[in-house]
C-alpha cells in the first residue's frame, strides 16, 4: 500500500527540470509555474525523503551528494512510470482500433489524402486526428500520446521520419516592418532583427533552425521576451511588432492573417515536411500503416519526387487517396 509522505511523479519530473537548469526561474518557466510554487514543491519532497537534494544560495543552485547520488533513481522512475502510460495508451488504442496524428496544421490538404490511403490500408482501423503545438509534435511522440505526427523538421533524437516534401523558408514581419514591402530580403538584411523564439521545452535543433540561428556569417539572432508554443500564437506576436519569425513559405496560404507579410529569404535554407514517429514505436501496426499509406503517397506525386521542384503548395501535387 503507497504510502500518504510517498514522493509523486510530478514532484521527481520538477527535481529533474530544476536538475538541468539549476536555476529556479529557468525551471519554472519550463514547467509552466511559478517560482515559489516549485520551492515548495522541492521543500516538500525533501521533507518526504528525509534528506536535502538542493544547495540554494543567492548566486546559484546545485545538487547535493545526496542529490547526485539519488538522480540516477529519480530518472529511472520517471522513465518506468512514463514507459507504463505509453503502454497503456497503445492497449487501449489497439483495443478500440484507432491511431492518433498529430498535426499543428490540421487543415493541411495532404492529412485527408492520408488518411484515405491509410484507410485502405488498414480498413480495420479509426485514424483520430488530434492539434498539437510546438512542444507537443515531439514531447507526444515521444511519451505515446499520438503515434506519429505530420510536421516540419528537423526532428530531435529518438524520432525517426519519412520525407514528404521540401519548400522555401520565407520571414513573417509586421505590416509595417521595413521589410515588408520588399519581394525578398538576405539573411544580412534581417541583422538584428529580433525572433520571435519558441518555449525552450521545444527540441533545441528545431528551434535554432527555425530561427537561422547561427545566421550564415556565424552570428547568432536576439530574440524578444514573448516565446511562443504555438503558430498561432506566434502570428500574433509578430502582428503586434514584438518580432519576426521565420515559416514555411505555405504559411502565405494556409496562414493570410491582416497585419502581417511573408517575405522570401534568398540565403535561407530549404525545410522539410515529413511523417515523424517514435523510434521505438515504428513497428507498431498503427505507424506502419501510417509510413505505407504516406511513403505510397510520395510515390504517387507526379513529376517524381516531392522534393525534386521545392514548392509552397507541394501538398496539392499529393494525390487524393
Amino acid at each position: 500500500m503507497s504510502d500518504a509522505s510517498d514522493p509523486s511523479l510530478r514532484q521527481l519530473r520538477l527535481l529533474l527540470v530544476l536538475a538541468e537548469e539549476l536555476h529556479f526561474g529557468r525551471a519554472a518557466r519550463r514547467v509552466y509555474i511559478s517560482q515559489p510554487a516549485l520551492s515548495r514543491q522541492i521543500r516538500r519532497l525533501e521533507e518526504q525523503l528525509g534528506v536535502a537534494l538542493l544547495e540554494r544560495s543567492t548566486r546559484r543552485v546545485r545538487l547535493t551528494a545526496a542529490g547526485e547520488a539519488l538522480l540516477p533513481r529519480v530518472r529511472d522512475l520517471v522513465a518506468a512510470a512514463d514507459g507504463l502510460r505509453r503502454s497503456v495508451r497503445e492497449q487501449r488504442r489497439a483495443v478500440s482500433g484507432r491511431v492518433v496524428l498529430g498535426c499543428y496544421v490540421t487543415a493541411l490538404p495532404v492529412i485527408g489524402a492520408l488518411v484515405e490511403r491509410f484507410g485502405r490500408d488498414r480498413p480495420g482501423l479509426e485514424v483520430e486526428l488530434r492539434e498539437v503545438d510546438f512542444v507537443e509534435q515531439f514531447g507526444a511522440l515521444l511519451d505515446g500520446r499520438v503515434d506519429a505526427v505530420l510536421c516540419y523538421g528537423p526532428v530531435p533524437e529518438g524520432v525517426q521520419s519519412l520525407h514528404l516534401a521540401t519548400e522555401p523558408v520565407v520571414v513573417c514581419v509586421a505590416e509595417g516592418h521595413p521589410v515588408a514591402g520588399r519581394p525578398s530580403v538576405t539573411s544580412a538584411d534581417l541583422a538584428g532583427v529580433p525572433v520571435v523564439g519558441l518555449s525552450p521545452e521545444v527540441p533545441r535543433g528545431w528551434r535554432d533552425f527555425w530561427a537561422a540561428d547561427p545566421r550564415p556569417d556565424g552570428s547568432h539572432v536576439s530574440y524578444t521576451a514573448h516565446t511562443a508554443t504555438t503558430f498561432e500564437g506566434g502570428l500574433a506576436a509578430v502582428a503586434r511588432g514584438e518580432g519576426v519569425r521565420l515559416v514555411s513559405a505555405s504559411c502565405r496560404e494556409l496562414f493570410p492573417r491582416p497585419g502581417i507579410r511573408y517575405v522570401d529569404v534568398r540565403d535561407a535554407p530549404e525545410c522539410a515536411a515529413v511523417l515523424a514517429w517514435a523510434g521505438a514505436r515504428r513497428d507498431s501496426p498503427g505507424v506502419v500503416a501510417l509510413r505505407r499509406a504516406a511513403a505510397e503517397l510520395v510515390a504517387d506525386t507526379p513529376d517524381g519526387a516531392p522534393d525534386s521542384a521545392p514548392d509552397a503548395r507541394w501538398w496539392e501535387r499529393l494525390p487524393p487517396g
